[in-house]
């Protein structure tokens, strides 16, 4: 089995002693680097929207390869939702963004993550900080009710280096005021911003830098953020989440966590 090998070449013996196996049932690939595949789910996996589980491929030595990877669909739906970057040379990756539909994939049910409403005292907006794939959770919370009915107003920044990347984003944000399910509790209380940094788009820039200059405020249309109404999750690269964290705390937020709530989150999970 090569680097390139779908997982159902891998030999099937294997795959049924899997107990973690799940069977994909849908692949979207958005742009040659960024892809989107939807799994199985466990009947016994209970999740908080905004968590992460580790999946992943067989190696040579038939041992797991795994990597923690956000479940960007909401807790209630039936099936698992994913949404990857490709990496030409990386261990998993490099093979995943070849799965069909009909394909195995290894899912450990034990989710974890800080990017949930736990880990947030109560407040009035909800911020959501996006680079790349860094969206993935944030899928996952925009279409919970959950998200809607504890905050007034709800902001996601998704920052991308060419416009083609932020369909998957875009797509779902656009659908969600018309969606059957969530329509009602999104109604006019969420703001989408998209940015690019490379190709030319409405809105140019890091988001770091319109949040130190103010101007996504006066875009938006709202005051700076205060530690009585502004609440935070950031998941991105490292660079963002170093950022953030200063920026936030300028503002006066505090770093949460499930044992102890406070203004912002920061997702510390990466794929690679």
């Amino acid at each position: 089995m090569n680097d390139q090998t779908p997982v159902t070449e891998v030999k099937a013996a294997a795959v049924k002693a899997l107990p973690d196996a799940q069977t994909v049932t849908e692949v979207h690939h958005w742009t040659d680097r960024l892809f989107s595949f939807r799994v199985t789910r466990p009947k016994t996996l209970r999740f908080r929207s905004g968590e992460f589980v580790m999946i992943g491929l067989l190696k040579e030595d038939g041992k797991p390869l795994l990597r923690a990877y956000s479940i960007a669909s909401p807790s209630w739906d039936e099936e698992l939702e994913f949404y990857s970057i490709k990496v030409q040379d990386g261990p998993l990756t490099s093979r995943l963004q070849h799965i069909k539909v009909g394909d195995e994939i290894i899912l450990r049910p034990k989710p974890v993550g800080t990017l949930v409403h736990d880990a947030l005292l109560p407040g009035k907006r909800l911020w959501f900080f996006a680079t790349g794939t860094g969206f993935a959770p944030f899928a996952s919370l925009l279409r919970d009710p959950e998200t809607y009915e504890r905050y007034d107003e709800v902001i996601i920044t998704h920052t991308c280096r060419d416009v083609a990347e932020l369909e998957y984003g875009r797509q779902l944000v656009e659908g969600l005021a018309e969606d059957p399910l969530i329509g009602e509790f999104v109604g006019d209380k969420l703001k989408y911003y998209p940015t690019t940094t490379r190709e030319q788009s409405p809105k140019m820039g890091r988001v770091t830098d319109k949040l130190r200059d103010g101007s996504i405020f006066a875009d938006l249309g709202v005051p700076p953020m205060t530690p009585d109404v502004d609440r935070a999750m950031v998941c991105g690269s490292m660079g963002l989440n170093t950022d953030m964290k200063v920026i936030l705390e300028g503002f006066g937020l505090r770093e949460g966590a499930n044992s102890d709530p406070a203004e912002y989150v920061i997702e510390k999970a990466f794929v690679g």
